[in-house]
């Protein structure tokens, strides 16, 4: 099974006030348990960069005005995702602004029922407690000790490991692929060699034996 999680980073929180999407982070899932294969890029948004969000991921206009366009990643990044889930946190943020961004170089949104909610997940199962990705580092004793800016591949890394404690933790992994063939594998009767029944019934020189040995007896009580 493959599943992508995503992390965007941003000039703002709305797309429908003109911010844009600035970085795009991608960790490939197979069977819950990440790969070597990611998908990472900067993008130039061609407008100017907040300072509320600059405080977030570090990232200035100055450093991304030499970036490729969102029209120029499109399809590479169309292409690495495929159709496969996305584990998000905060899904309805990032597919709002991948989505603006697909519609505005006439590209095909993303389906919301596509995307795995985390932060959703993390509410479910620890009603009234942070969701936010820090506190779930902490919470599964996850090292972030490095996250000093927003990164939308880093963070994608550590919402991998968050997202797998989420389902039930690494302890589901430790099992080995040949164990698992096995499990799965129809159950067999084993072979028995046939044995002839038992006999309850005393032979004839078993019974001749106990009435030799009754004869000895003086008086015995059954015959009276």
């Amino acid at each position: 099974m493959r599943e992508i999680v995503l992390d965007t980073e941003t000039t703002g929180l709305d797309p429908k006030s003109g911010h844009r999407v600035v970085e795009i982070g991608c960790v490939e899932l197979i069977n819950h348990m990440a790969t070597d294969n990611t998908y990472w890029t900067y993008i130039n948004p061609e407008r100017d960069m907040p300072e509320e969000a600059f405080r977030v991921h570090g990232l200035s206009a100055e450093f991304l005005e030499d970036k490729l366009k969102f029209a120029d990643i499109a399809d590479g990044f169309l292409e690495f995702i495929g159709g496969d889930p996305l584990i998000i946190h905060n899904a309805d943020f990032d597919m709002g602004f991948l989505n603006a961004e697909l519609a505005a170089c006439g590209r095909q949104q993303l389906e919301m029922g596509r995307a795995i909610d985390t932060v959703r997940m993390a509410r479910q199962k620890f009603p009234g407690s942070p969701a936010n990705l820090d506190a779930l580092c902490r919470r599964f004793q996850i090292d972030n000790s490095d996250r000093e800016l927003h990164g939308a591949l880093k963070d994608s890394r550590l919402l991998a490991d968050v997202y797998l404690e989420l389902i039930g933790g690494r302890q589901q992994h430790l099992a080995l692929a040949g164990d698992k063939q096995t499990a799965n594998a129809p159950c067999t009767p084993n072979a028995r060699a046939h044995r002839p029944s038992r006999p309850h019934t005393a032979s004839s020189q078993e019974l001749a034996d106990h009435q030799a040995f009754v004869e000895r007896l003086k008086e015995p009580v059954w015959r009276a």
